[in-house]
């Protein structure tokens, strides 16, 4: 019997179901039903929530997550061979899981809600994680349709989404995660936690959307950021100038020299620069 019901050991269920982890898929069985459950209870409370799982696998934070009260757990999969191991839980719990076969790079999960809040609670499949956390960060229009976002990702990664100013880490991902939501590192879970075994660690982040972040145009906030990190060991005079606007403007609205590095410049740095490149790019077009 397994720590949080009464339901098989998850080794027993990827025998049973021949559930061996793809590569191809970037799939990583988190087998520690005590460490699923961690990861379901720093999503919660979840008596009233609809929770969005994305790459359950064999289903222990599924079974986690249900365990500890979620009201709907929709839990995405695009590996078929987990459908039946899925049906199990789906049976011990009825009429809480809906399973979707589906990729989750093309999954819309807003039909299923009827205009209620949802929280993402995942293991992301290595592969696709970075992408779908953008995906889900570039939502319009803003506050998303998530109350919060429970996920795990390669410690490397991690450091990145919660990255600030002056530090190695720090990046576009880091403005883009820091703009739009609250971030922080939970906990760290080793690699020998896993099957297969990573070669890296692994930390669970929490980012919880900002209802009302600094006003700048996303795409535009991109274009900085993408721009003034692409040549990051260069000054931001020579980095900014692939932008085709003058740059002591940009630097300008930011309050910031233009000597500095884009690993310097915070969050509300970045977001004054796409709103002076908004009104740049919009004056020349109402100039022509």
């Amino acid at each position: 019997m397994s720590a949080i019901d009464d339901l098989p050991p998850l080794r027993e269920v990827i025998r049973q179901h021949a559930l061996s982890a793809r590569k191809s898929l970037g799939q990583n069985f988190l087998l520690d039903l005590n460490l699923t459950a961690r990861i379901a209870r720093a999503a919660g409370p979840l008596e009233d929530a609809t929770v969005i799982e994305i790459g359950p696998g064999p289903g222990g934070l599924t079974r986690a997550l249900l365990a500890l009260g979620a009201r709907q757990v929709i839990a995405v999969e695009r590996d078929e061979r987990a459908l039946g191991a899925l049906e199990d839980i789906s049976n011990r719990y009825p009429g809480r899981l809906q399973i979707v076969c589906a990729d989750a790079q093309r999954f819309d999960p807003r039909p299923f809600l009827g205009g209620a809040k949802a929280r993402i609670v995942a293991n992301l499949p290595y592969n696709i994680a970075t992408p779908l956390l953008i995906d889900w960060l570039s939502v319009e229009p803003w506050p998303p349709w998530y109350d919060m976002m429970v996920l795990m990702f390669q410690r490397e990664v991690a450091e990145r989404i919660v990255a600030r100013e002056n530090t190695e880490a720090y990046g576009r991902l880091g403005v883009l995660a820091n703009w739009r939501a609250e971030t922080k590192i939970l906990f760290d879970i080793s690699a020998t936690a896993f099957v297969p075994q990573p070669k890296v660690a692994s930390s669970v982040v929490r980012l919880v959307p900002r209802t009302a972040p600094e006003p700048c145009d996303r795409k535009a906030l991109e274009q900085v950021a993408a721009a003034a990190f692409g040549q990051r060991r260069k000054m931001l005079r020579q980095s900014l100038k692939s932008l085709a606007v003058d740059p002591v403007r940009l630097a300008a609205a930011a309050g910031v020299d233009l000597t500095r590095r884009a690993e310097t410049i915070p969050v509300s740095g970045f977001v004054a620069m796409a709103s002076e490149l908004t009104n740049m790019r919009h004056e020349k077009t109402h100039a022509v």
